[in-house]
C-alpha cells in the first residue's frame, strides 16, 4: 500500500503544507509567504508570523488535498516540523498536526527542520547514495554532517556565530539593500564576475571545522565606513568580495571533509543552496572527487512542507511514531543531531 503523508511546516515565516507519496513523490506543495509582511520591519516578527500561520494553515490543507486529489481518508500519516524554530510559530503547526492525527486516527511524525532540508535532495529524485556528506546552509544554520544513512549522522562542524544566510541578510542591511538579503547580494555579485578579492578567512584556533561568519560581516561594516560604495559598480564590487569570502569559507571546510571521509555524495540543503555561485563551486569540488552532488531544486531549498512530509514518511516506515503529547522545541540539543524526544 502506498503511503500518503501530509506535511506541515511553520518553523519561521513560511506556512507550507504538502502531500507526498511513498516518501519522495511530491503530489502537491503549497507555501504562503510572509516576506512582504515582514520586509517592512527588516526581519521576521515572531508574533506576527504565528498569527499568519494560524490564518493560512486551514486554507493550505484544503488546497493541497484538492491539488493532489487526495481525501482525508486516503492519508496514511501526518508529519510536522517540531524543532528548531520560533516557538510560537512551531506550536501552531504542531497543534494543527496533532489535531489532524487525532481526529483521523493517523500516526504522527515530528520532524527536525534541518534534517528535512537534507532529505529534500531525495524529493522527485533518485535515492541518495550513502555514505554522504550533508551541508545545510540557511538563514539560521550552517552545519556539516557525515551521513551513513537517513537518521544516522555525525556532526562535523557548525557555525559559532552567524549562519551563512544570516550573514547575507545583515550585510545586505549594512549596504542598504533591503530584506531578504541573499538574492540581492547574489544579483549584485553576478554583475561583477571579474572580482576575485576576498576578506580575511576565519580559521579556528582549535583546528576544528566549525564555521564563523561574524568576522566577514564586521569586515564589510569597516569597509563601508572607510570607503562607502557611492555607485552601483562599487556596490557590485563589495557584494562580490563578500560573497567570494562566504563561498571560500564553505568550500574550505567541505574540501577538508571530503579529503578525510570516503563518501559517494555531497547533499546540500537550506535556503542559501539556491545561490547559483555556491552550486557552481560545489559542483567543481564534487567533480574533482568523483562523487555526486545532490542539491534540491530551488523550490525545495527554501522552507517547504514537501521535505517534512517526505522525511516524516521515512520515519513512519521505520516505526518512529511520535506521541500525541509531543510538543515544539525552539532550540533542541545539538549533542545528538536531529534526535527529538
Amino acid at each position: 500500500m502506498a503511503s500518503l503523508v501530509l506535511g506541515i511546516e511553520s518553523s519561521c515565516d513560511e506556512t507550507s503544507v504538502a502531500v507526498v507519496k511513498d516518501g519522495h513523490k511530491v503530489l502537491a506543495n503549497e507555501t504562503a509567504s510572509q516576506m512582504d509582511l515582514h520586509s517592512q520591519y527588516g526581519g521576521v516578527v515572531p508574533e506576527v508570523a504565528s498569527r499568519q500561520h494560524l490564518e493560512s494553515l486551514p486554507f493550505l490543507v484544503q488546497e493541497v488535498l484538492k491539488q493532489s486529489q487526495v481525501a482525508f481518508d486516503d492519508l496514511t500519516g501526518i508529519a510536522v516540523t517540531s524543532a528548531p524554530g520560533l516557538i510560537g510559530a512551531l506550536l501552531v503547526g504542531v497543534s494543527a498536526a496533532k489535531g489532524l492525527a487525532f481526529s483521523l486516527r493517523l500516526p504522527l511524525a515530528t520532524v527536525h527542520h534541518i534534517e528535512a532540508h537534507l532529505y529534500a535532495a531525495q524529493l522527485d529524485a533518485d535515492p541518495v547514495l550513502f555514505p554522504a556528506l550533508g551541508l545545510v546552509v540557511s538563514g539560521g544554520h550552517t552545519e556539516l554532517y557525515h551521513m551513513d544513512d537517513w537518521g544516522q549522522y555525525q556532526l562535523l562542524g557548525s557555525t559559532r556565530d552567524d549562519a551563512a544566510g544570516e550573514a547575507f541578510d545583515k550585510v545586505a542591511k549594512l549596504m542598504g539593500l533591503g530584506y531578504p538579503g541573499g538574492p540581492l547580494i547574489e544579483k549584485l555579485a553576478k554583475s561583477a564576475p571579474e572580482v576575485t578579492e576576498k576578506f580575511s578567512p576565519a580559521r579556528m584556533k582549535d583546528k576544528s571545522q566549525d564555521f564563523s561568519f561574524s568576522g566577514v560581516k564586521t569586515a564589510v561594516s569597516l569597509e563601508i565606513k572607510k570607503n562607502p560604495p557611492g555607485d552601483e559598480k562599487a556596490q557590485q564590487h563589495l557584494a562580490a568580495k563578500f560573497q567570494n569570502t562566504v563561498l571560500e569559507e564553505i568550500i574550505h571546510r567541505v574540501r577538508a571533509a571530503l579529503g578525510i571521509y570516503k563518501v559517494k555524495s555531497l547533499v546540500i540543503g537550506g535556503g542559501v543552496a539556491c545561490n547559483m555561485a555556491l552550486r557552481s563551486v560545489l559542483k567543481k569540488e564534487t567533480d574533482s572527487f568523483g562523487i555526486d552532488l545532490r542539491v534540491p531544486p530551488p523550490k525545495y531549498c527554501s522552507d517547504n512542507a514537501a521535505m517534512v512530509a517526505g522525511l516524516g514518511a521515512y520515519q513512519l516506515s521505520q516505526g518512529k511514531i511520535a506521541s500525541l503529547s509531543a510538543t515544539a522545541t525552539a532550540y533542541p540539543s545539538s549533542s545528538s543531531p536531529f534526535l527529538l524526544s
